[in-house]
């Protein structure tokens, strides 16, 4: 009985790509800035080989590499969550999502306060806690919508949970998706609702996605039209709008992320676990914190024993990321960076360098080829390098 976990550090950049001037990402190295803070440490990644990676300029500490180990190339055009994911279950983006620096056009945003019956606020690209501390109070007191946007293809809504209740935010989100196609297909609508008193608003666990359905057949769907299962934990089943998954479970941070996967690990099943570990991103990378992003990075590493203790004998781990997110530079956006991927398992082979690879999406067709499955996305099988 096969089953493959692909764990996704959301965020988790190796360095800067060749392009990153084109999208304002020169000298981004998320993996580079964070492992200068005193708080990082990672032996076990070393160990399964991350610092042994092309271009990766962190001193390994071991010898004998105990994983396989590469550097995957984003070909999509974007440094986003969705084209991020999609990439890597096999689905290359030629053309960028749509992204809204200016703000959302009035057309738009009157379609949407006729069919909400708010008005909205905002509508700028805005960091997320710095919106609710601007326009909490004027939300409050008038019960309009705090829409807006960032570099990524988004459109976000924040709403305090007493003044618009949670499944009526879900439901302003849902006629925001039905509303953003075409030119105005943002990759997410995703709910921003807070709680608290003013000044001290926080947002809550209750942030919800609403992601484009991938535009063409991707590695879920084929593993799910053959009879395997596909789990997904955390955001998976958001970003793919729950395409391709055959079961889920939604986290509220990297801490329960683990949990469920560990709790997976204990189940038969047969197929993929697909996880999506947010926190590096949304609370870190966004927030520039570069010492909790260290944290966080370490905390995962200390859990990867239990991980790695849960594989059977067929198993294959997989580790890598969507894009980057240098939490060290001005920026507060996403960074065109490579991502790492390591692979681990019983019966693999050791210390495999699997060098640079062009697209994220040799993971989707390796894991299919796991699978003894063919199918027509992108990606070349990584397989025989392992085995």
């Amino acid at each position: 009985m096969k089953r493959v976990f692909l764990i996704v550090l959301d965020s988790f950049g190796i360095g800067e790509m060749p392009d990153a001037i084109e999208f304002n990402d020169v000298g981004s190295d998320t993996l580079g800035a964070v492992a200068k803070n005193e708080y990082f440490n990672t032996p076990n990644m070393d160990k399964l080989g991350l610092f042994h990676i092309d271009g990766v300029k962190v001193p390994s500490k071991v010898e004998k590499v105990e994983g396989a180990y590469g550097r995957m190339t984003e070909t999509s055009r974007g440094k986003d969550t969705t084209i991020g994911h999609w990439e890597i279950a096999g689905v290359i983006s030629n053309t960028p999502l749509p992204t809204f620096p200016d703000g959302f056009p009035d057309e738009l945003l009157d379609e949407f306060s006729k069919r909400t019956g708010r008005g909205v606020i905002c509508n700028k690209p805005y960091s997320g806690t710095e919106v609710i501390k601007d326009y909490g109070d004027e939300h409050v007191k008038t019960g309009d919508l705090i829409v807006y946007t960032s570099a990524d293809s988004v459109f976000q809504i924040a709403a305090h949970e007493s003044v618009v209740p949670i499944e009526e935010l879900y439901r302003y989100c849902e006629i925001a998706r039905e509303l953003c196609k075409d030119e105005w297909g943002v990759g997410r609508i995703i709910a921003r609702p807070f709680e608290g008193e003013s000044p001290d608003f926080k947002r809550t666990k209750n942030r919800h996605d609403y992601s484009l359905v991938p535009p063409k057949t991707t590695m879920l769907d084929v593993l799910k039209e053959n009879n395997f299962d596909v789990l997904a934990v955390g955001k998976i089943n958001d970003i793919f709008a729950g395409k391709g998954i055959t079961g889920t479970v939604r986290t509220a941070n990297n801490e329960e992320g683990i949990e469920r996967t560990i709790e997976h690990m204990k189940k038969d099943f047969e197929g993929l676990c697909f996880i999506n570990l947010v926190d590096f991103d949304m609370v870190y990378g966004h927030r520039n914190d570069v010492e909790g992003y260290a944290k966080a990075l370490t905390y995962f590493d200390t859990q990867l024993p239990r991980i790695l203790e849960g594989l059977r004998d067929d198993d294959l781990l997989m580790i890598t990321a969507d894009h980057g997110c240098d939490p060290s530079t001005e920026s507060t956006d996403h960074s065109r960076e490579y991502t790492p991927c390591l692979v681990y398992g019983k019966n693999m082979k050791q210390g495999v360098n699997l060098g640079t690879k062009d697209t994220f999406s040799d993971i989707a067709a390796t894991i299919l080829d796991y699978f003894d499955l063919s199918a027509s996305i992108s990606g070349t099988s990584f397989l025989k390098e392992i085995l």
